[in-house]
């Protein structure tokens, strides 16, 4: 099957930064990852994932991809140079390549070069209480470490990976061509070392020459008090490991903090709705209030209307970065009773009376009454 262009499998344009491409990665690798998607071919998208991302975010590589795409530098264009007889810019490496060549310019970079392994990410659901008090957890995760027979050289015990006699370590070679400017000279990856400027003729046995075991290992993660839902924890060094010796990469880890039924997070601040008897809102009380921290006493002042808010101060959550810390807020809302005694009806009705809502029963209004009253009526 042909390959898909990189730029689709991260789901950025061209013209995207750096910046750009290595957020997609991240997103796209946490989507894929073995350890989180268990699709059957998740595998094979991760490690799609990740060639595009080790191609867009090495400059030279993606420059070479932008004009060429996945044709292979070591082979050419096979079948004829557009415009230039067949053969032409054959096997270039880009037109810096070009530039690099006659005037000395370029940076490249030294394949035995120590070189820092890439990073991982995984989701880990919380609790509501989790996230607000903190916790250590112990998590699971596949993922590489250099072997424990070759220490992470490839090599079979007893033998070194050895410098490669064609590129003499360098990882490049230069190629000399024809072109219609001249007999110029170039440079391409290696083809006896594969660019890498090392060759390993006896393989280790336990890891088949690539250095690194996959494995399950158990990393404890501290979750922070406070953290956020959709926030990442940075843990160094639990990465991929380096290469020629770099040292690993990190572990990004990203909370899903779970719903509360109680509760409602708005920043560090907590939000609960209180359901209060019409009594208790017109005479006032103090009542119990749930927290995070146990139960609470509450004044409900005299007249307390329905929706009206109250503070309890430093009963919300740390602040994850250290700032102090929120409060819970607490909204009441006043309960209407729906099924009432005969008893309470009239209770009502006197209350209403005497609140001048409504006249005593029986009573028939004046003329006076009601011009009054349709007065009032308007004015309101």
């Amino acid at each position: 099957m042909s390959k898909r262009d990189y730029y689709d499998v991260l789901g950025v344009s061209k013209g995207a930064s750096g910046d750009e491409i290595k957020k997609a990665y991240r997103k796209m690798s946490k989507q894929f990852h073995p350890d989180i998607n268990k699709e059957s071919n998740a595998a094979d998208k991760f490690k799609e994932v990740q060639e595009a991302y080790e191609t867009l975010s090495d400059d030279n590589k993606k420059s070479f991809y932008d004009q060429y795409g996945h044709t292979d530098p070591n082979q050419g264009f096979g079948g004829g140079g557009g415009g230039f007889g067949g053969a032409g810019f054959e096997g270039f490496g880009g037109f810096d390549d070009i530039l690099s060549s006659m005037f000395g310019g370029g940076r490249r970079r030294d394949p035995n070069a120590p070189r820092q392994g890439s990073d991982l990410q995984y989701s880990m659901n919380i609790s509501f209480e989790d996230a607000a008090f903190g916790k250590e957890m112990d998590i699971e995760i596949y993922k590489d470490e250099n072997c424990d027979v070759c220490h992470g050289n490839g090599a079979k015990p007893g033998t070194h990976p050895e410098t490669c006699p064609t590129c003499k370590g360098a990882g490049r070679v230069n190629v000399e061509s024809n072109t219609p400017f001249g007999r110029m000279s170039t440079q391409r990856a290696c083809n006896q070392c594969q660019g890498i400027g090392k060759i390993i003729k006896e393989k280790c046995g336990s890891c088949g020459g690539k250095g690194t075991n996959r494995r399950k290992k158990k990393i404890k993660i501290k979750v922070p008090a406070g953290v956020a839902d959709g926030q990442q924890l940075r843990v160094s060094g639990e990465g991929e490991p380096g290469i020629n010796g770099g040292p690993y990469g990190d572990l990004f880890v990203e909370f899903h903090v779970k719903r509360h039924p109680l509760f409602e997070r708005d920043g560090d601040n907590v939000h609960m709705d209180l359901k209060i008897s019409i009594a208790q809102a017109a005479l006032g009380d103090e009542i119990k209030v749930e927290t995070l921290y146990g139960k609470d006493t509450m004044k409900i002042s005299a007249g307390t209307q329905s929706g009206a808010r109250f503070r309890l101060k430093g009963k919300g959550i740390k602040n994850v970065r250290g700032y102090g810390q929120g409060d819970q807020i607490v909204r009441v809302i006043v309960i209407t009773p729906t099924k009432l005694t005969e008893k309470q009806k009239e209770l009502l009705r006197q209350f209403e009376i005497e609140d001048g809502v409504m006249p005593p029963r029986g009573h028939k209004e004046t003329l006076t009454e009601k011009i009054k009253r349709g007065i009032e009526d308007i004015i309101s």
